[in-house]
This record gives C-alpha cells, structure tokens and sequence, in this order.
C-alpha cells in the first residue's frame, strides 16, 4: 500500500467516523434524558434520506432549500414520533418505552416500503458535494473532506446548548434526576422535544451528507446504520455526547483500516463493529467516556 493510499483510507475513515459521530449524538442524548434506547432512530436518519429524494427530484427544488425542508420536516417527524410513541408511556416501566420504540421502528421501516416501494431510489446528485478536490497526489470528494468539519461544528453547538444555555441545564437535570427535576418545576416535556428536535435535525443532516456518499435509498437503509451508531454511543459512554462522537470516530476508522489492510476479511466488516464493543466492554463496561451508573445498557 502507497502512501497516497493510506492517507486516502484515513481520510475516508475520518468521513465515515464523523457520520456515525453524527447519529449517534442523537442516540445519547435521548439515552441521557430518558433513559431510552430510540430505536426508530435509525429510521428517521432512511426518511430524512427520502425526504431530500423527493425534495429535490419531484419537486425539483434546489439542494439549498431542500436541505432547509428535509431538516425541518425531519424534526417535525422525530418530534411527532416522541408525542405518538414515547410521552404517553412518560410514567410506564421502561421495557414499555423500549417496546414502543422498537414497534416506532417496525413502523416506519413497513411504511416506507408501502409508500415507497422497496426498490432502491437514487440520492440526488448534490454538485457542491460529490465534485472531485485534490491535495496533491489524493483525490477526494468534498462531502468527505467537509463531514469531520460538520460533525465537529455541530458537537460544538450540541455541547455549548447542554453546557451554556438554560434548556442545556434543564436537560443536565433531567439526565441526572428525573423525577426530581420534575418535581423542581422544570417542563420535562420542553426538554424531552428539545433533545429530539437536536437529535432529529442532526439525523437529518447525516442523512444528507450519507446520501451524497452513498447514493442509494431504500426502506431498510437506516437499519445497520442506525445499529452501528448505536454501538458507537455505547462504545464511547452512552449519554456522553463527546464520547458518541469519540466512539463514531473509533468504529468508522476501524472499519476502513479493516477493509485496507486486511481486504480478504472485507465481508465482516459489519462485525468489526461488534467485535470492538464486546472488547472496550469487557475492558470498561460504561464505555470510554462514560460515568458509573446502576443502569445496564
């Protein structure tokens, strides 16, 4: 393997590392608050992907005001499902929730398929990302070199909207007490669809940029996705948002240097993401970045 090579394949670990940073951000923070597992949220990243498909080729709306639509209309979603699935088992046992969210999942996936068909769709084709740059002798897309920078600017406003703001503190109190919290005259409710519109519009936008990477759109598409940003917020400490993205970064760039250096063992690379959890886990049950808590994940 040549140079050029290796730092092309840290490059493309470093992109695919920082889109599963992105969506796993939305998986620790609505494990922070609630102590729940949203398992559709894997699907709301395969609508948001269908969402920019219908945006911008049946409508035929520029990629710059389809974007704009697909995360709002994304949110709206994430928070639809929270008040249909999640706030009327608010008081319920937790494998209730857990439950609802897996039954949410089942739903949106049967749903795209009926309104969509199973048959794969096309990602639009958004110039300003796909076009080629070249730094020297590596050639890379600009969505490859630009998700790091997105996934970092949004880490940036997730931690500065938890850590320096007043629904960041509510939030803070709610992750750590939520019965107390409730009890202290914080609108638990306000809080809750705050995370899920963070959670949402960051699924949108790792949808958007997954999409201008891998151009192909099915109901199923969000299922291993979903499944290994999930691990990367366990990975990392789940509930700990610099630890999602530290853990994004970990299974992304350990998928790539699989396939790189080890290219016979190319069809377990779904695996690799499972193998290292077991391992980090066995090592550090709360992840790299996590707390000591009494809840098992």
């Amino acid at each position: 393997m040549t140079i050029q090579i290796f730092l092309q394949q840290v490059a493309n670990g470093i992109s695919i590392g920082s889109l599963y940073s992105l969506i796993a951000i939305g998986y620790t923070m609505v494990y922070g608050i609630l102590r729940l597992i949203n398992f559709a949220h894997g699907d709301i990243f395969m609508m948001a992907a269908y969402f920019m498909v219908f945006s911008m080729i049946n409508f035929s709306l520029p990629w710059y005001i389809s974007t704009i639509i697909v995360i709002v209309v994304t949110i709206a979603l994430g928070v639809l499902i929270e008040k249909i699935a999640y706030k009327p088992l608010r008081d319920a046992p937790r494998m209730s929730i857990m439950i609802s969210a897996i039954g949410m999942s089942f739903l949106l996936e049967n749903l795209a398929v009926y309104l969509f068909t199973g048959v794969p769709k096309g990602f639009p084709d958004i110039e300003i990302l796909t076009k080629s740059i070249s730094f020297g002798n590596i050639s890379l897309s600009v969505v490859t070199v630009i998700t790091p920078i997105v996934t970092l600017i949004m880490l940036i406003f997730v931690l500065f909207i938890t850590n320096k703001t007043k629904i960041g503190m509510a939030m803070r109190a709610v992750s750590k007490d939520y019965e107390t919290a409730r009890l202290m005259g914080i609108n638990i409710n306000k809080v809750i669809s705050t995370t899920f519109v963070i959670g949402s519009g960051l699924a949108a936008i790792g949808a958007i940029l997954w999409g201008s990477k891998y151009p192909s759109v099915i109901p199923l598409m969000g299922v291993m996705p979903g499944l290994k940003c999930f691990i990367a917020a366990v990975l990392g400490g789940i509930g700990n948002t610099t630890g999602a993205v530290l853990g994004g970064f970990i299974l992304g760039m350990s998928e790539i240097m699989l396939v790189s250096f080890l290219p016979s063992l190319t069809g377990y690379r779904d695996a690799i993401a499972f193998i290292i959890l077991i391992v980090v886990l066995l090592v550090k049950p709360t992840g790299l970045l996590g707390e000591k808590v009494t809840d098992k994940v």
